[in-house]
């Protein structure tokens, strides 16, 4: 596992933050509609979870965080949680923020994270401090470089540009560590995914998945370093400070939602970042076939963009 990156002054992350523009809100579909968003029963007793859905990414099939972000809303409610789903990256009700017991990010990443603006990045800040889970799933765990020390810290890694390697391959999963996360996890394999890896790990990082690469797919002179190396892909981190924190570079095709080792992997690790222990036999993870042609962003067909 690689050391910290190297600082980056505040005035350059500040500038940089304050070049980029918040996106535009995206229509959803009459089907994503009759997704309640941003509402909390007072009633409802649970640790709350705000699902950040990132804007409309890719081509159909990929980046599909709307509908990753209902399914998964669905299995917590199996599981005691009490979701709270927000669309376009960013809840319009900041206070929810406020609220959660863990934040999921299942959205876009690099000048596209969509706290990267100095306001949201603060509240982020805020509920990190006050020991928040956190959990940051495929391309969200791609940082800007002027981000990356302090994102870092919170999720215990990140993606570097010209360091970590991303790439589309079948991956295969065959044991894991005990760790509440693994609960229940059996082998799997996810195919044709798109991963990050070569990330930058921050020490008390626990790997919880890792496997074989392609060692043609390692790009860059440190990843190249280590060909043959199985390369983690999902984690567990228990913050110095405070809190705990959830990342797995998976979750490109939507397709993959269908694994079962999967999304007990992933909703294990929501779970133990909001404080709830999964049972022995893992998160309830029961997902009607059907559940995974719906509420899917409206996209028109065309090249995917990486």
């Amino acid at each position: 596992m690689k050391p910290t990156s190297r600082p980056v002054s505040f005035t350059a992350a500040l500038s940089l933050a304050l070049a980029m523009p918040l996106p535009a809100r995206a229509e959803l579909s009459a089907e994503q509609r009759t997704i309640p968003l941003e509402t909390l029963d007072p009633n409802t007793k649970g640790p709350v979870v705000l699902l950040l859905a990132g804007s409309p990414s890719n081509k159909p099939g990929q980046h599909e965080y709307f509908a990753g972000c209902t399914l998964m809303a669905n299995w917590l409610r199996q599981n005691g949680a009490v979701p709270v789903q927000a669309a376009e990256g960013w809840p319009k009700d900041e206070r929810l923020l406020e609220k959660a017991q863990a934040i999921v990010v299942y959205a876009d990443g690099g000048p596209k994270l969509p706290f990267l603006n100095p306001e949201r990045f603060q509240k982020m800040r805020e509920a990190i401090r006050r020991g928040a889970g956190l959990v940051m799933l495929h391309q969200s765990v791609d940082v800007p470089a002027t981000h990356a020390q302090e994102i870092g810290d919170w999720l215990g890694a990140v993606f570097q540009t010209g360091i970590g390697c991303r790439g589309h391959w079948d991956m295969d999963f065959a044991s894991f560590p005990i760790h509440p996360a693994t609960r229940g996890v059996t082998p799997f394999s996810a195919p044709l995914d798109g991963w990050l890896y070569n990330l930058q790990f921050r020490p008390g990082v626990v790997p919880l998945a890792s496997g074989a690469v392609p060692d043609k797919s390692r790009s860059t002179p440190d990843a190249k370093s280590h060909a043959g190396r199985d390369e983690v892909i999902g984690w567990a981190y228990e913050r110095p400070g405070g809190g705990r924190s959830f990342g797995f570079t998976g979750c490109d095709l939507h397709r993959n939602w269908g694994v079962e080792g999967q999304r007990r992997l992933v909703l294990n690790g929501v779970l133990w970042t909001a404080g709830l222990l999964p049972e022995a036999g893992g998160a309830r993870v029961e997902n009607p076939p059907a559940d995974l042609t719906r509420w899917l962003d409206p996209k028109a067909e065309g090249k995917a963009t990486p």
